[in-house]
């Protein structure tokens, strides 16, 4: 072996629902440690998309997570001088990771003109993806497009 192994820490479930989710989605949200302001937004995006869905926050969460993860996506791989993307399938964490990463930074680009706070356009980002768009379903997309076009070099797999 090369390196160290990489050992991952455990992330706790939230207070409020019980959700490990909802506290990884809290933790990409936090600005300069600021957990409390993070939390605020998130709970009230959940608590505005539970009312309009009628889903529980577990479920929501796990839904949302599911529709925006990627299953597959290229990586960079030099073969002899030259670079190819190469499509990889994605391992569950790192689609886990992906899906959060989008839907927070797609909730960010948001106009402020039509949303006050970063919670209305956080449940925004979450009411499009659950109707399969807005921008973190276009990431997704994206992903899968570029995987799709690169399926030729899919034998440079490592």
């Amino acid at each position: 072996m090369r390196t160290k192994k990489n050992y991952t820490r455990a992330v706790e479930p939230d207070a409020k629902h019980q959700s490990v989710l909802v506290n990884k989605l809290i933790n990409r949200v936090m600005k300069q440690g600021k957990k409390t302001i993070a939390m605020k937004h998130v709970y009230s995006a959940i608590d505005t998309v539970t009312k309009k869905t009628k889903k529980k926050p577990q479920e929501l969460m796990e839904e949302l997570v599911e529709r925006i993860s990627p299953k597959v996506e290229v990586r960079t791989r030099r073969v002899g001088g030259a670079s190819y993307q190469v499509p990889v399938s994605v391992k569950p964490r790192r689609a886990t990771s992906l899906a959060i990463r989008w839907l927070v930074t797609e909730a960010a680009k948001k106009p402020n003109d039509k949303y006050h706070t970063y919670g209305e356009k956080l449940a925004a980002e979450m009411m499009d993806a659950l109707n399969n768009e807005g921008g973190a379903i276009e990431k997704k997309n994206n992903a899968h497009r570029m995987a799709e076009a690169n399926k030729a070099f899919a034998h440079f797999k490592w």
